[in-house]
């Protein structure tokens, strides 16, 4: 097996086994209990926990109800990142409650399984099929995976979602020798948290990626602590108060379907307790509360629960009205028509199917992305965030580094572009430098951060600027440099109407600062094109009020065609190349 080291960390795997039942190959196997350093997703406190798979820390044993201590050691919504470009992967583990895989309205592949995605180097989510085995040690077997056909053998991003109904007592995944794994660490983004009933713990999903949490986790593509507990979700204060821990983006309290026996008054004491001791702390994250999913709208045909369920959610209304009444703010509302449940969405009139898991997800979606100031309802893959590993390089990594480097030394300019730029110089350093000596005469002394990225189309500058590459600062120009990657693929007008997403999210996060609109950069046999869009995008920094640039210009001879001699491509400048645009662009950003 290659050894690889991570952020400085020596990975070793050892307790290689020949698995005979799915192939002749060795297999190196890791334990995600003994890395060095922290691999469980969706765990608050990662540090303080008494078993490795629990959800709440080992302190809560001693506030919580024993009900939900209880359920918190079942590992609902944990999950582990992985790279690797294993074609083979077997996941083997014990849980607590041996013989209890499934329940009557649940099966053991969403009580006890696990489930196994990856992410494609164009940044789309795909599943991989296991073949499993319930005994004394559970097994998952995934054969044959080919994540990417375009860049076969190169490593992909795993996402391992642990059972939603049982405790993880241990585990090992393993791959064949020869055969790369990467731990991935925890992101450092702020997470989603959900403070739920059974229904937010998984039940009853077919599989741990089909629960909604799961679901919204990949859409929004931000960490999610899943705080449902069965039957015990009840806006208790010993939670409440440990959710104020978290630094979060968003709390979401779905726990109406446990607080439907109770009077009206205490219902409303108790959401009110539970907003007022969450902004205690935490006053300016925003707080979703959620309509009970049921009513009469649903088709259920049970009389007393659709009463009860509507009177809940009623008294759910009126006290968020009261609320905002009373000028409590960064509170909203989930309406139970846009969960949109029906008659095929549950399994026993609460539960949901896995039709109903994927309704809840995309309801929730709209909703966070609106409050987190995201665009809801993407058109064209121009305005869909996603990452995305085409170059080779750690994506993600790079973007990472880019916010430390942020935090520590604020940019006074700032350019968000894609290879053109990400291998011309600047920092952060690359180990590709195709024009250093330009961007240090004309560019470093105007400190511009280099925020361009090999391949990255607008899509990807846009998931970019959503998550945190132009936060915490305030920089004197944003440079918009991208689309030259959506060429290929899209139409003019996707390409506009991606520029106009990734400009109104510029200037939500950056008011008051100077966008600096580029046109595209002319390229080999696509000159004719690239004016005419030009001129769309020219219209659109009018449209929108921002500087429309075109440093590009420099690569054109009078005829209209490139340059060759300042590329290395056709595409790509070269060291000449950029000694001509330097002083272009440089002299936009002194403006």
């Amino acid at each position: 097996m290659k050894i690889k080291y991570f952020f400085g960390i020596l990975i070793w795997f050892g307790l290689t086994e020949n698995i005979a039942a799915q192939t002749t190959d060795v297999f190196a196997w890791w334990n995600p209990a003994g890395n060095a350093f922290p691999v469980l997703e969706g765990q608050a406190w990662p540090k303080e926990v008494k078993s490795f798979y629990d959800r709440l820390p080992a302190r809560a044993e001693q506030t919580a109800r024993k009900a939900v201590w209880d359920l918190s050691r079942h590992s609902a919504g944990l999950y582990i990142k992985f790279k690797s470009n294993a074609s083979n992967i077997v996941v083997r583990y014990g849980v607590a409650s041996k013989g209890n895989f499934a329940m009557p309205h649940m099966p053991a592949t969403g009580v006890s399984g696990v489930d196994l995605y990856a992410i494609d180097h164009s940044g789309n989510w795909v599943w991989a099929p296991g073949q499993y085995n319930f005994s004394d040690t559970i097994t998952y077997r995934y054969a044959n995976i080919e994540v990417d056909r375009q860049f076969k053998g190169r490593d992909c991003e795993f996402r391992l979602f642990l059972p939603l109904y049982n405790a993880v007592s241990w585990m090992e995944i393993g791959v064949p020798e020869g055969n790369t794994f990467i731990p991935m660490p925890l992101s450092e983004e702020k997470p989603v948290v959900i403070y739920g009933t059974s229904i937010a713990q998984g039940g009853c999903a077919s599989r741990p990626g089909m629960a909604w949490t799961a679901i919204l986790e990949r859409q929004l593509d931000y960490p999610l602590i899943n705080l449902g507990f069965s039957g015990n979700g009840r806006l208790e204060k010993p939670v409440i108060d440990l959710m104020t821990e978290i630094d979060a983006k968003i709390y979401v309290l779905d726990c109406l379907p446990n607080l439907v026996n109770i009077p009206d008054k205490e219902l409303e004491n108790k959401i009110t307790e539970s907003v007022k001791g969450l902004q205690a702390k935490r006053s300016t994250t925003p707080i979703l509360l959620i309509e009970h999913s049921l009513g009469s709208y649903s088709g259920i045909i049970n009389a007393k629960r659709v009463e009860d369920c509507e009177r809940s959610t009623k008294v759910l209304q009126q006290t968020f009205a009261k609320l905002k009444s009373e000028g409590v703010k960064n509170i909203y509302i989930l309406s139970n028509a846009a969960l949109g449940m029906d008659i095929n969405s549950t399994v026993d009139g609460s539960h949901p199917t896995d039709l109903g898991m994927k309704q809840h997800a995309d309801a929730y979606t709209k909703a966070i992305r609106e409050i987190v100031h995201e665009p809801a309802n993407p058109v064209y893959s121009t305005t869909q965030p996603i990452i995305q590993s085409r170059d080779g390089y750690d994506w993600r990594g790079r973007h990472n580094a880019i916010i430390e480097l942020n935090k520590k030394s604020p940019p006074r300019n700032v350019i968000i572009a894609n290879s053109i730029i990400h291998y011309w110089a600047g920092e952060p350093k690359d180990p590709i430098a195709r024009g250093e000596d330009s961007w240090n005469r004309y560019l470093a002394p105007l400190d511009l951060r280099n925020m361009a990225f090999g391949w990255d189309r607008i899509e990807n500058a846009l998931w970019r600027v959503y998550h945190g590459a132009l936060e915490g600062y305030t920089a004197k120009h944003v440079v918009l440099m991208v689309g030259t990657n959506n060429l290929d693929i899209n139409t003019n007008e996707e390409i506009i109407a991606g520029l106009k997403w990734l400009v109104e999210a510029v200037q939500l996060r950056q008011p008051g600062t100077g966008i600096l609109l580029s046109g595209i950069f002319p390229r080999r046999d696509m000159e004719k094109r690239v004016r005419e869009i030009n001129e769309k995008i020219t219209k659109l920094a009018t449209t929108m009020k921002v500087t429309y640039i075109n440093p590009g210009r420099v690569f054109l001879k009078a005829s209209g065609k490139i340059d060759e001699s300042l590329f290395s491509d056709g595409l790509h400048p070269n060291a000449t190349g950029y000694n001509k645009l330097a002083p272009v662009l440089a002299g936009y950003l002194k403006k």
